[in-house]
Parts: structure tokens; sequence; C-alpha cells
């Protein structure tokens, strides 16, 4: 299947199972997996993004993980450049591809060939935004989005103030709305997406239990390692739960709080994620995994293939 070149995705909301079905999928068709995770890209941040295990990293071939330091940028024509460049390496060496992740922009820059602004990184101007950002709050700065293009804001989470601040840079630097880039050019490839999902009330039970296990694998100290070796302020440390992680260490909040906090941003993220990938999209083909084991799954996966 690899020579007509389909790209298979793997997409749904944080801590719902996509890379344990990856990896059953990348052993079946012989694949090697693109993440599309805006987190997983940097390096450090292990334990609170879920990103694979050593073991799973070196059952399979991973791409665009561990790929800039927490205090780098990553923008997303970046992100979009390096994954296509994965794929058709992949694809050329007769391999099959799967985009796997859970940031619906990664997800959409891929498979839908968004066309994303020309504007570059500006450090002087984003620098000027951090700043704001680290004194007036990421609120503030989102409000101002709102009244200047709001359109954009409808895509970008409030909490997200990393891409708060390149919507900005972009109208900024070029006159031009974040929003405006919406147009696209189709990828060289065919699409094969599949959804998982759940129960709402069991995904939430899940990821809560998820994050009470990523704080007993050692959350907090993988925090503070980070904070002693790069700035509070760096983009990466505003991933989900490392705001709360860092308040615990400064004496801000206690762990429960920290936790419970967590676990109620982890859901509204999820809610967030399911705007992205909705049920009605008939592009994707849904699984809820309380109805399809993964040898199901890969049943229909294997029916897919033979039918192309």
């Amino acid at each position: 299947m690899t020579s007509s070149r389909l790209l298979l995705c793997i997409i749904g909301p944080t801590g719902i199972g996509k890379t344990a079905l990856a990896l059953e999928v990348a052993d079946h068709f012989n694949g090697e997996i693109v993440s599309a995770d805006s987190r997983q890209i940097y390096r450090g941040l292990d334990i609170g993004t879920g990103k694979p295990t050593p073991d799973q990293l070196a059952r399979v071939p991973h791409h665009l993980i561990d790929c800039v330091d927490p205090d780098q940028s990553f923008t997303l024509a970046e992100y979009q450049d390096a994954a296509y460049t994965a794929i058709d390496d992949i694809f050329a060496r007769g391999k099959q591809p799967l985009l796997v992740g859970g940031t619906g922009l990664y997800v959409r820059a891929v498979t839908e060939g968004l066309i994303i602004p020309a504007v570059p990184p500006n450090p002087e101007l984003r620098a000027q935004l951090e700043e704001r950002a680290a004194r007036e709050g990421g609120d503030k700065l989102y409000a101002e989005l709102q009244q200047i293009d709001p359109e954009a804001t409808l895509k970008i989470d409030p909490r997200n103030v990393r891409r708060t601040i390149r919507a900005l840079e972009v109208y900024f630097a070029s006159g031009q709305k974040f929003s405006a880039a919406g147009q696209a050019a189709p990828p060289p490839f065919a699409l094969q997406r599949i959804g998982l999902t759940l129960p709402r009330e069991e995904l939430y039970r899940r990821v809560d239990a998820r994050v009470d296990e990523m704080i007993a694998h050692g959350w907090l100290d993988e925090v503070r390692g980070l904070i002693d070796r790069y700035a509070e302020a760096s983009p990466a440390l505003s991933s989900l739960g490392y705001p709360q992680m860092s308040a615990v260490l400064r004496g801000a909040l206690t762990l429960d709080a920290a936790t419970q906090d967590i676990k109620y941003h982890t859901h509204r993220f999820i809610r967030h994620q399911y705007a992205w990938f909705r049920p009605a999209d008939s592009r994707i083909t849904w699984f809820d995994l309380l109805a399809y084991a993964t040898p199901t799954i890969m049943t229909k996966l294997d029916s897919a293939f033979h039918t192309r």
C-alpha cells in the first residue's frame, strides 16, 4: 500500500489511547509514526505530555518528537514543512507513514495542506508580546486579538498564549489577519482518517487517573528540572498542567489543588479537541473504544487497505 501514498491518520482527544493503537498499526503495516502533538515536540516535557516511553520509541520509529528546547519557538509552518519531509521520507523507503496526535491545527496543516502566513518569526516583536503576556496576563492579549481578528480566536484556545502571540505577531508584522490563512492546497497523498472516542464521562475518568499516574511518576520533579534550566515563561512551560506544577513549586498552590485544577482544564481541553475532531465529520471513521477492541479496528483497517 505504500506505493499508493496513503497516509493513515489516528486522531482523537488526549489520553484516549492513540499511541497504543498506533504502535499496533505500525507493527502490522510496517509503519513509522509522525507525531501531531504540539507539546511533544519539546525536549524534556516527557511525563506531563504523555510522550511515548523509551521502549515505545525503540519499538517503532517516531518523527517530530523532541525537536526543540523548551525555550525555543516552533511555528506551525515549521511543523508542516517538517511533517511533509518526514512523510515523504517514509514513503520513499517503502514504509507506511502514520500521522498520530491530538493537536487539531497540526493535523489540519498536514491533511488539508493549509497555506500558512509566510511571516517569519520576529524575535523582537515576539519578546515584547511575551513580556506583555507575563505582565498583563495572556487573557489580555487574547482579548486584543478578539478585537483585531475575532475569526482567529474561534480556533485558538484562550489558554494557548503562544498561539495568541503568533496571531498578533502575524498581524502586527504584516497587517494581515491570521484567520486569512484559511486557504489550502491538498497534499500529494490519499488519506485514511481514524478517530478514537469514548463516552465523555469514561474518558474523563481515564484522564483523571492518568493525571494521578503522571504525578506519581515524578511530574513535579520534571517541572523542577525544567525551571532550573529554562525560564518559567518559556513557551513549552505553558503546556497543559505545567503552569499548575510550577505554581506548586512556588508555593502558590498545594499539590492537591493543582491536581484538581489540571483535571478540570484537561476536561476543558478535551472539549476543545472535539471541536476540531467533530464526530459529524464524514471524513473520519470513528471507533468508540468501549465498542471496538484493537483487533476489530485492525481488521477494518486491513479491509480499507485491501480495497484501495
